[in-house]
């Protein structure tokens, strides 16, 4: 059996009908119409933004929605229903959500692999096909995030289903992140919040770091990376495999933290503080610290809803690393419905463990000792990286033994002619970035600092930077982001 589904990313951040027509007109509405109108219309432009791409799954968005938002009036401990029933409740409602992410990322996953294995004796097994919802996985962790940060006590639920639709849709999150959980954002819902001017002059140069970080870097570096990864397991080298995997983790930091970047600055625009998604993760000594800074909003949410509801670290050695195992199997499957994906969720844990069962999770005080560690790091996280991209285990696992292999066969011709002049000093600007100090962490830095040299780079981003940017994409050069696929 096969159900197929066709479903277009949304406007990307980095399009001219978003850039020209769709946030201007959101902008304009919000600084004209009364304060009390504001989250109408960010809810309204969000449901319009996701329907852009999502079409028929905009009912799915909204019958999730309207499950989440009934459950979490009852989920109130002040209400006097029981525990026990409140409690059902909860369990229910999140086996909803789980439920619908399970059926719409991993049916196909899950009957391939039932198909897999009845050929071994002889028979076969329907295959199904669904297409992604854009941004499932992001949409059905908030919902989460809100009938639990509820049923705890942590927030009380929202009232005004206009504010609750602010929340799980406001647009410049919806599709890629950062995950806000509830308790970060609920006080931020009101209607008569406050919006001012302000907000647009700190938001505007943070969205367009994200933007430069996006079409200047990450897309450029994109057809280098896709040539090296596409390169045939008989025509692989150890220059061609180092080369995608070095330009895959610039590719993907620059698109990933310039999309959050975006939002973050687009958040704020609109009148709410996003929580910060990444600090300088390359620069990071140990694994431990490279997830402190990856990703964080995703870190926090299964450190919050997962790890620590698990016992967390709190019931010695054994099940601290049961339960890191637990959530990197999440992490990895989190991603994508795919064995890749799997591995490189479990390779993190097992780095994690080891780092913890051999006390090397804290970061050494001499500087000599602290670079070596650095660059270790590092190395490990651009391995992780070849799974993450890699179609399949097998392909990933010829890179990573050419990586180890050095030859002196060099680059393809297919590389090569992909690796321009302006690629590779785009290259050696973006690995030079990576290698700077941890600090400062550009994008707050950006936002709010008043020293000289923030408000000198603001000048930068804002003159040069966004005027290169603006020129790429009226000329159509930019992608989808990559984490629209997750």
């Amino acid at each position: 059996m096969s159900v197929t589904q066709g479903a277009r990313a949304p406007m990307s951040f980095a399009s001219p009908l978003f850039l020209w027509y769709f946030l201007p007109a959101v902008l304009v509405a919000v600084l004209v119409l009364p304060r009390s109108w504001r989250n109408g219309v960010v809810g309204i432009g969000s449901l319009v933004f996701y329907a852009s791409g999502a079409g028929a799954f905009t009912l799915l968005l909204l019958a999730c929605m309207v499950v989440n938002f009934a459950a979490g009036l009852v989920l109130e401990p002040d209400r006097p229903t029981p525990v026990k029933r409140r409690r059902t409740l909860l369990i229910g409602v999140l086996c909803f959500d789980v439920g619908i992410l399970v059926i719409w990322k991993y049916a196909g996953f899950a009957t391939q692999q039932l198909d897999f294995l009845a050929r071994l004796f002889g028979g076969d097994f329907p295959v199904t096909h669904l297409a992604l919802p854009i941004g499932i996985s992001f949409f059905t962790f908030h919902h989460i995030s809100y009938v639990v940060d509820i049923y705890r006590g942590e927030r009380k639920p929202l009232r005004n289903p206009v504010s609750f639709v602010t929340y799980i849709a406001m647009f410049p999150q919806l599709v890629a992140g950062p995950i806000v959980r509830y308790r970060e954002i609920a006080d931020q819902l009101p209607q008569q919040r406050s919006h001012r001017l302000d907000d647009i002059a700190a938001g505007f140069p943070r969205f367009a770091l994200g933007l430069c970080k996006k079409t200047i870097i990450a897309d450029s570096l994109g057809p280098m990376v896709d040539a090296c990864f596409a390169t045939p397991p008989a025509d692989m080298t150890f220059s061609v495999a180092w080369l995608g995997a070095v330009g895959y983790t610039l590719q993907l930091f620059f698109d990933f933290s310039g999309y959050s970047d975006m939002a973050i600055g687009l958040g704020r625009m609109l009148g709410f503080r996003l929580p910060e998604n990444f600090s300088r993760p390359y620069s990071s000594v140990t694994i431990t610290e490279f997830w402190r800074r990856w990703h964080m909003s995703l870190s926090r949410w299964f450190r919050d809803y997962v790890y620590i509801p698990l016992g967390g670290n709190r019931l010695g050695a054994a099940k601290t690393y049961r339960n890191l195992c637990i959530v990197f199997v999440l992490t990895g499957f989190w991603h994508g419905a795919n064995w890749t994906f799997l591995v490189w969720g479990c390779y993190h844990g097992a780095l994690l463990i080891i780092e913890r069962a051999f006390n090397l999770d804290l970061s050494p005080a001499a500087r000599l000792p602290r670079l070596a560690r650095r660059a270790l790091t590092l190395v490990l996280v651009v391995l992780g990286w070849v799974f993450f991209k890699s179609a399949d285990i097998g392909h990933a696992l010829t890179m990573i033994g050419h990586m180890f292999l050095p030859d002196f066969s060099g680059l393809t011709d297919v590389v090569n002619s992909a690796l321009t002049n302006q690629r590779v000093v785009i290259l050696l600007a973006a690995l030079l970035v990576v290698l700077l100090p941890t600090q400062p962490v550009t994008g707050p830095l950006l936002e709010s600092s008043r020293s000289r040299p923030a408000i000198s780079l603001r000048v930068g981003v804002m003159t040069v930077g966004l005027a290169y940017a603006a020129i790429l994409v009226a000329n159509g050069t930019f992608s989808p982001f990559l984490y629209y696929q997750f």
